[in-house]
Parts: structure tokens; C-alpha cells; sequence
């Protein structure tokens, strides 16, 4: 009578095991594309002449290159460029002159958003400026508009802004 008994705990014991391991992490949303910003849809605050207007992203299996267009203070475009892996390293960027960025990603645990924290170090003709903040990414309408809230810290205080962007 004992072996049933030890065979059955046995059985309920390693099925839900083997069945777990088959499970897969979820699909990660594809947020390769070409999107200009949409200013009537977003909340852009005090520098919203210097929002990011266009944004290039390609995404692969296991990272994502974020290409940036903006207008500098002189009124000049300018583009960043970065490229931040999916398992959560630091990736650091030189911006415009002697500026830096470092910065890394993290997925929403159901794949459809991702949250990138980053550090700026701003150099304005030997002024310095610290800039610490979080963007979250989504996408909305079935993947035509992206979405990016962005929650930073700087000696001027604490800001959010939302900037929304069409797909090309």
C-alpha cells in the first residue's frame, strides 16, 4: 500500500515541476521604428522646445539602439545616439560636447513596457549639471503610437513630462 501512495506524491511532486519548466518568458513588445513627436498629445513643460521631436529605434532580439533628434540651445539639431541591452548593464553615452549619460534598461514583468533609469552629467561651457531620472516606454494603438513619461531630478527640482510619438 505504501508504493502507490509514494508513487502518486511522487507524480503530483515532479508533473507541475516538469510543466513548469517549459514555461517561456513573455514576448517582449517590438518598439523598432521611425516616430516623430505629436505635440498636441503630449505634456512637454518649460522645455518643450528642446524635446526629443524624432526618434529612431531598432530592436533586436537582446538590445535596442535609440537614435534621438532634438534642437540644442543654440537651435541646432542634434542627435544622440545610445544602445542599451536587455539583461539590465550599464550602458554609458557621450552626448554633445563633454556631456555623458549612463543609463540601463529594465522590462515590465509582462514584456510590453520597459523602464530605462539614467544619470545625465550636462557640461555647459564648464558648468556641471546632474540629471538623474527614469523613462517609461509603451506602446498604445495597437503599436502606431509610442508613449514615453519621463520623471526626473535635477538641482532645478523634480519634473514629468510626457511625450507622445507617432509611428512613421
Amino acid at each position: 500500500m505504501k508504493k502507490p501512495f509514494l508513487k502518486q506524491l511522487l507524480i503530483w511532486l515532479i508533473a507541475p515541476a516538469f510543466l513548469l519548466s517549459f514555461t517561456t518568458k513573455p514576448d517582449h513588445a517590438n518598439f523598432s521604428g521611425d516616430w516623430n513627436l505629436n505635440t498636441g498629445k503630449s505634456e512637454l513643460g518649460q522645455f518643450a522646445d528642446f524635446a526629443t521631436r524624432i526618434i529612431k529605434s531598432t530592436q533586436s532580439s537582446d538590445s535596442i539602439s535609440i537614435a534621438r533628434t532634438s534642437t540644442s540651445m543654440e537651435g541646432e539639431d542634434i542627435t544622440t545616439n545610445e544602445t542599451l541591452t536587455f539583461d539590465g548593464k550599464e550602458s554609458n553615452s557621450k552626448l554633445n560636447g563633454q556631456s555623458t549619460k549612463k543609463s540601463s534598461l529594465k522590462w515590465a514583468d509582462d514584456g510590453q513596457s520597459f523602464s530605462i533609469t539614467y544619470q545625465l552629467s550636462l557640461d555647459f561651457g564648464g558648468q556641471q549639471m546632474d540629471i538623474s531620472g527614469t523613462e517609461k516606454w509603451s506602446l498604445a494603438d495597437n503599436g502606431k503610437t509610442l508613449v514615453v513619461e519621463n520623471n526626473s531630478s535635477s538641482s532645478f527640482g523634480d519634473m514629468y513630462t510626457k511625450s507622445v510619438y507617432d509611428k512613421q
